[in-house]
């Protein structure tokens, strides 16, 4: 990830009380979720304390600490700058089936939180892609480009992935559904949502039947969005997620 990324889909601005420990969490949430991921550079240092609304004293800190703890590193000269170096560990499943298991509730309130929020996404995206497209003629214009190509583009990278970065391109495709409606609370919540199973997620194996599957569902979803049909791409997105809920709920239960 180069210098000049907008990170606005999976942060928000910083309230001023707890600035420092609130940056770090943010911080940590995009590496968590693999919205930047190892090896990938953080946006210039200017850049990313505007959008979390910090000084840059405020940002350093946060930095620093990550740093201390293995998440980041600096790096000075002409290419230079904030590299991520936090790789996902390798999930402890007993333990996370525990959790899960005592915390079924918070479970299956995480598991409505995404299917609203992402169903809503969805929705939304398509709304707007058939606004833009013309509603009501014959033959609708196709979507703008960008958010053809940005789509497209997600669906190429989660389907062209491998078992170890999976999870990562497959959150990056939901978030930018979310993205791409430009509403910044609305992606705030789908990166919250996600990051609400984001271990459960991990835990789980990635299976090559699911992910068959799962390529068929996002396809189904993005050429709902780009056609700008709203009801059949909410459709498409609670079938995907239903699957997803029973895998969960199978292997952690």
């Amino acid at each position: 990830m180069g210098t000049g990324v907008d990170l606005g889909g999976a942060l928000r601005p910083v309230r001023e009380g707890n600035a420092f420990e609130e940056t770090v969490e943010r911080l940590l949430t995009v590496i968590k979720l693999g919205v930047v991921g190892p090896g990938d550079r953080f946006p210039p240092e200017r850049e990313l304390a505007a959008q979390l609304g910090i000084s840059r004293l405020t940002l350093r800190e946060a930095i620093r600490e990550l740093a201390q703890a293995g998440y980041v590193e600096s790096r000075r000269g002409r290419l230079g700058g904030t590299f991520i170096t936090y790789t996902r560990p390798a999930p402890n499943v007993s333990e996370l089936r525990r959790l899960a298991q005592q915390n079924g509730e918070k479970l299956t309130d995480a598991l409505t939180f995404r299917f609203a929020v992402e169903t809503g996404a969805a929705d939304m995206l398509a709304q707007q892609l058939a606004a833009a497209g013309g509603a009501g003629r014959d033959q609708p214009a196709p979507p703008p480009p960008q958010q053809r190509e940005v789509l497209l583009a997600r669906l190429a990278d989660v389907n062209g992935a491998g078992a170890q970065d999976y999870r990562r391109m497959d959150t990056l495709f939901h978030l930018a559904i979310a993205e791409l409606t430009g509403s910044s609370l609305l992606s705030t919540a789908c990166a919250e949502a996600r990051m609400q199973l984001n271990d459960l997620l991990n835990a789980i194996p990635v299976l090559k039947l699911n992910i068959s599957h799962a390529a068929v569902q996002h396809a189904a979803i993005v050429d709902a969005i780009l056609a700008g049909d709203p009801e059949r791409a909410r459709t498409a997105v609670a079938e995907h997620l239903a699957g997803t809920g029973a895998l969960l709920r199978g292997f952690l239960g």
